[in-house]
């Protein structure tokens, strides 16, 4: 049994994650501010005698006796992390520098969840880790791309400086179950969109591109490069090399849920990537042989399911 702190734990990623490391019969600790994330992700693992939860910034300094820690905090989808761009900047530097200098202190293991972001509007494609990206520093979207290419600086430098032992993963599109339901990505937009029976919106002509990560798929590949060779830090990609268009998405979306939704298309958000597909090459050699196994269709329903039901509660 090991300690975990799992930072932005009550989230829809991290409350996977707790879930995954308390079925492997960890000690957790979660901490989260909700921001984004929800006591209804956690409510489940509430009854469980090792798991903790914690409500606290990331942006302040958080004291704690673990063995591992895994860095997730922070607002995600571009609804949310232009909401308070100061405060998106804030969590990405401010969080890196507070769980990097406690990992330090208590010789922990420390792993950061970065982004498919940090590559920008790509100009290669797919992507490699060793593509250093095309971001614009000003736009409105990079409080968080910056704030995150920012934090795996302060990964790699108290890992040269300071010894620590990390472990960087950069995060390609991920749904499933637990998402918010207004967090303005594509995925949960289109299903909630279709299950009102409401436009499905695509911005754009619908040709751009993205690669969707059912989230076990994400949780398996954190777990192993958790657990990888410690002279591995990454960084590594963790996405579905499998590519859509939002127009085949949209189409695949309406024929699961049988929805007579119209599609309409609005122009493209400022800086908003017309391509984004990992190449994932480095994760299988890396990560014993780590790629997803959840096809898209199968996601899908799974993901369906899920907001059914939640606005079935919301509407009764």
């Amino acid at each position: 049994m090991k300690r975990i702190l799992v930072t932005g734990g009550a989230g829809f990623i991290g409350s996977h994650l707790c879930e995954r490391l308390l079925e492997q019969g960890h000690d957790v600790i979660c901490m989260d501010n909700y921001f984004t994330g929800a006591k209804q992700n956690i409510k489940h693992l509430m009854d469980n005698h090792y798991f903790e939860l914690v409500r606290h910034d990331v942006t302040h300094p958080y004291f704690v006796e673990v063995d591992e820690i895994y860095n997730l905090a922070c607002p995600a989808s571009p609804i949310h992390y232009q909401y308070n761009p100061i405060k998106t900047i804030k969590t990405s530097v401010m969080g890196a520098i507070n769980m990097l200098g406690l990992a330090k202190r208590i010789k922990a293991k420390i792993l950061q969840a970065s982004t498919s972001e940090v590559y920008g509007d790509p100009l290669i494609h797919p992507q490699t880790e060793d593509y250093w990206g095309n971001v614009n520093p000003i736009g409105i979207r990079s409080c968080y791309d910056e704030g995150k290419r920012c934090a795996e600086s302060l990964f790699l430098n108290y890992h040269r400086q300071n010894e620590v032992n990390i472990k960087i993963i950069r995060i390609f599109n991920t749904y499933g179950p637990r998402m918010n339901l207004n967090d303005g990505r594509v995925v949960s937009n289109f299903i909630v969109q279709a299950l009102k029976g409401e436009n499905i919106t695509i911005f754009g002509n619908g040709t751009q591109t993205r690669s969707f990560q059912y989230v076990d798929d994400l949780i398996e590949g954190m777990l192993r490069m958790m657990n990888s060779r410690d002279d591995f830090h990454g960084p590594v990609n963790i996405g579905n090399p499998n590519e859509f268009s939002m127009l085949e998405l949209a189409e695949e979306i309406k024929d699961l849920t049988g929805s007579k939704s119209k599609i309409i298309f609005e122009p493209l958000p400022e800086d908003d990537p017309t391509q984004r597909q990992p190449d994932i090459t480095l994760a299988k050699k890396e990560l014993n042989n780590w790629e997803p196994t959840v096809q898209l269709r199968e996601g899908l329903s799974k993901t369906i399911t899920y907001f059914d039901d939640l606005l079935g509660k919301i509407n009764s």
